[in-house]
C-alpha cells in the first residue's frame, strides 16, 4: 500500500477483516458503502477518493472508437467528450462536428461558467443569446456560457470544433 500499511494493521484500524480487504485488493469483491466508508475513514481520505475511476497520475489513453457520440434529432449536429467521467471535474472537453448546413443547440451552463471555442474545420455562426460570433477556421472564441449555445454550419464542409467549459465550483459525476 503507499501508506505502507499492511493488511494486518489497516484491518486494524477499519474494523474490516484481512481477507475482505485483500479481496478488494485483488479486485474479486465490491465492497459495500459501509466498508468503504470504514476503510476511508482509516485512511483519513474522503469517502470520494475511493470511489475515483482514476487510479492515479499516470495517462489515459480514450480510444475513439469505444467513445459515446451524442447526436441531435437529424444528426446534424454532434458531440463527444475528450474527457474522462471523475467524481469532481472543473473542466470539461468536447469535440463538436456540425455537418454542412447543420444546426445544433447546446443548453445554459450554470452561471459563472466559461466556455471556450476553436474551429479546427470549418467556418460557423455561433449565437449566444443575443450575440452571434462568426468564426472560421482556426479562429477561438472565450464566452460566458450560462446561455444557449447554438452552433450553425455555414459552409458546404463539415465543421469540427472542441469546446473548453470550465465550471466555477467542481461538477460532481
Amino acid at each position: 500500500m503507499r501508506r505502507g500499511l499492511s493488511l494486518e494493521r489497516l484491518s486494524k484500524q477499519s474494523r474490516v477483516s484481512r481477507a475482505m480487504l485483500s479481496q478488494i485488493e485483488l479486485g474479486r469483491s465490491a465492497p459495500s458503502v459501509n466498508v468503504v466508508w470504514k476503510i476511508a475513514s482509516a485512511l483519513a481520505v474522503p469517502f470520494s477518493a475511493l470511489l475515483s475511476v482514476y487510479p492515479g497520475k499516470s495517462p489515459r489513453v480514450l480510444h475513439a472508437r469505444k467513445a459515446q457520440v451524442t447526436s441531435n434529432h437529424d444528426s446534424s449536429f454532434s458531440w463527444r467528450a475528450l474527457f474522462p467521467r471523475e467524481p469532481r471535474r472543473v473542466t470539461e472537453f468536447y469535440q463538436l462536428t456540425v455537418q454542412p448546413h447543420g444546426i445544433g443547440a447546446a443548453a445554459a451552463y450554470a452561471p459563472q461558467t466559461q466556455g471556450n471555442v476553436v474551429v479546427a474545420s470549418g467556418s460557423v455562426r455561433i449565437k449566444l443569446g443575443a450575440s452571434i460570433l462568426r468564426l472560421e477556421e482556426g479562429d477561438a472564441a472565450v464566452f460566458d456560457a450560462d446561455v444557449e449555445q447554438i452552433y450553425e454550419n455555414m459552409s458546404s464542409e463539415l465543421a469540427v470544433l472542441y469546446l473548453v467549459v470550465t465550471f466555477s465550483q467542481p461538477l460532481e459525476g
